[in-house]
């Protein structure tokens, strides 16, 4: 390699609703980041979905959870996620496995996002066993029953449900 070539900086976007956080997201997203320069976990705001939390709370919630991730950058956006990820420079989309399911419709969505963006390249990381059975959804619906969730979210969700279903109930 010649001194004057100049490497390209590898930016990966995360995207999600990420209604909230998980451990298996938090996992996927430090793996992401030991192989890009940088990565933005960017909530996708979606007009027409009932959200548990809004993504305001989402992106603080993320932010709080990520603060010792150097190269990592929390965003929110709308619209298409291979149009938002050409804005910030990103050439890399991360998607994150648990099941057969959602590797299905994962594979679906990548080749649909190669052929509206040939240069931008989906990766799969699969989250690790421990991870693979919890959801945001699971999260919402334990958290709504009063249910500990503290394995399944970082503390500051935790505590972030709890002071909220607190307020609800006075």
């Amino acid at each position: 390699m010649s001194d004057n070539h100049i490497s390209e900086k590898k930016i990966a976007l995360y995207p999600g609703s990420f209604d909230p956080i998980t451990n298996g997201h938090l996992d996927v997203l430090e793996r992401a980041s030991r192989m890009f320069d940088e990565v933005v976990i960017a909530v996708l705001k979606h007009p027409d979905k009932k959200s548990f939390l809004d993504v305001e709370n989402r992106v603080k919630l993320i932010k709080e959870a990520i603060k010792n991730m150097d190269n990592v950058f929390v965003d929110s956006f709308d619209g298409l996620t291979v149009e938002y990820a050409k804005r910030i420079g990103a050439k890399f989309l991360i998607r994150g496995l648990r099941t057969i399911s959602d590797f299905e419709y994962e594979v679906q969505l990548c080749q649909t996002n190669q052929v509206i963006a040939p240069d931008i390249d989906t990766v799969f990381l699969s989250t690790k066993p421990q991870h693979n059975f919890i959801s945001s959804s699971i999260v919402r619906e334990l958290s709504n029953h009063k249910t500990d969730i503290s394995k399944f979210v970082p503390e500051n969700v935790v505590k972030y449900l709890q002071d909220d279903i607190r307020k609800v109930s006075k």
